[in-house]
């Protein structure tokens, strides 16, 4: 593998040049404004779970923007492994938190994140326009269907990750819209993926926050 290859794969970038896509970069400090916050609204709790979250939140936005301003292989996996560890933390407290696992379950309920995804992947490959999104269509079913489960048992927490789904849909809407609409919009949709999935980050914190606030944990 050459980490050093060159990727273009967003509408808005037209050459190797650091800032060749200005707007993708910058909308990146979405994810680091949703970090501010939550760490702020975290106040003085003894959630370590929770501030774990913001802080991958925060490298999420800072590997974003190494990607966007980079645009080789490595800054691709600077990208992207913030994102599976935001992801398979999340799983890992929903199941500790939100079903009240043990330790130990969790963590292997956690683990049958690779086989869920493995399978769903391919499925979401076969939707027309999804395109590379279709590796991130599973994780907004994922928490759609944790929402259903969770309704009688915690109706507000289910509430809140139904909107965070939502909010995650409609950004993946966005980022496959980038490349159709190229030719009108030279800017592209990408960015959208940024300032929607920074609120959608912040709001699973926060959702996350609120249970622990409600003494349910």
């Amino acid at each position: 593998m050459d980490l050093m290859q060159a990727i273009d794969g967003y509408c808005e970038r037209t050459g190797p040049e650091y800032w060749s896509e200005p707007v993708n970069a910058v909308t990146n400090a979405a994810f680091l404004i949703a970090a501010v916050v939550m760490w702020r609204r975290l106040g003085d709790m003894q959630a370590p779970m929770a501030r774990l979250l913001v802080a991958v939140l925060a490298l999420i936005g800072l590997g974003s923007y190494l990607f966007h301003t980079h645009g080789q292989v490595w800054s691709a996996i600077a990208d992207v492994a913030p994102i599976a560890g935001f992801v398979l933390i999340y799983v890992f407290v929903a199941n500790r938190a939100y079903w009240g696992m043990p330790t130990l379950w969790a963590l292997g309920a956690t683990a049958l994140f690779f086989p869920y995804a493995a399978l769903t992947v391919p499925l979401f490959q076969k939707v027309p326009g999804l395109g590379s999104s279709a590796g991130y269509a599973p994780v907004a079913l994922l928490i759609f269907l944790y929402a259903v489960a969770l309704w009688r048992r915690l109706p507000e927490v289910a509430r809140g990750l139904a909107i965070g789904a939502g909010i995650l849909s409609l950004s993946i809407f966005f980022r496959s819209l980038d490349e159709p609409v190229c030719g009108a919009f030279p800017l592209g949709t990408h960015f959208m993926w940024h300032v929607l999935n920074g609120i959608m980050l912040g709001w699973m914190i926060e959702v996350y926050r609120r249970f622990l606030v409600s003494g349910r944990a």
